[in-house]
């Protein structure tokens, strides 16, 4: 049985009242709920001990990136054995934000997958392709070959720690979202190349990240191989944030 996931990625916004404030709304809101989803809140690094500490253990936590290194002289990064140490259950890795903004290649992300997986960390391996590459026809093409350097960096044991979040570029903090049906069939093409790759395909959590509200959150989760969520601005609004939680279909 696949675990469905909901992850609330706050990217950069946030403050002490907010942690205060809105993790015990959502802890609150989901005091009821009985799907089975495993809900993740991802904040900026310098709140994830508050968040750790506000989430009780009922909700788990993450970190929005970590570096290619272990330790050393690297001023600024987190290694993914730092985020472990203090709580973290879960880390991004490539978000189309990092890939984008900050010109992370499909190498360095492949890199930054084995040191979230040998620390412990599950890794929520993000995907996605542009605008551009979507007309030009090349989406699935795009979005194959990044699942496959990411995978590289994966064996054994470690699938059970891979999340996959395809998240289309052009639908990312826009208002747009991809159709249900569209997403769904590139959820399916991420899942067959897993296969190929010799991975448990059927056994790995697949999340849509792109614009996901409360009114379009259960459309896309009724989809076969849409396994949760990765949102953003929705995140930082408890009533929000529930209400896509509650969107997740129950466990058959």
């Amino acid at each position: 049985m696949r675990r469905k996931i909901v992850a609330g990625n706050w990217k950069m916004n946030g403050s002490k009242d907010l942690v205060n404030s809105l993790v015990g709304e959502i802890r609150s809101g989901l005091a009821s709920l009985d799907n089975g989803v495993e809900v993740v809140i991802i904040p900026p690094a310098l709140f994830v001990s508050g968040v750790v500490d506000q989430a009780g253990g009922e909700v788990a936590v993450g970190v929005q990136n970590v570096a290619c290194w272990d330790s050393g002289a690297y001023t600024g990064e987190i290694a993914a054995g730092m985020a472990r140490d203090v709580g973290c259950s879960y880390t991004l890795v490539g978000h189309s934000e990092r890939r984008q903004l900050f010109g992370e290649t499909d190498g360095q992300v492949a890199v930054k997958v084995g040191r979230a997986l040998a620390s412990g960390l599950g890794a929520v391996i993000c995907v996605g392709e542009t605008l551009e590459e979507r007309e030009a026809g090349k989406a699935e093409e795009v979005v194959s070959g990044q699942v496959r350097e990411a995978a590289s960096e994966v064996g054994g044991s470690q699938w059970s720690q891979v999340v996959i979040a395809y998240e289309p570029v052009w639908a990312i903090g826009t208002g747009k979202t991809a159709t249900a049906e569209d997403a769904q069939a590139m959820h399916a093409s991420i899942r067959a190349v897993l296969t190929s790759l010799g991975a448990p395909a059927d056994e790995i959590s697949l999340l849509y990240g792109g614009s996901v509200k409360a009114d379009n959150a259960a459309a896309l989760f009724a989809q076969p191989d849409i396994d949760g969520g990765l949102i953003g601005g929705a995140s930082l609004k408890a009533d929000d944030f529930v209400s896509i939680c509650r969107a997740v279909p129950g466990r058959s």
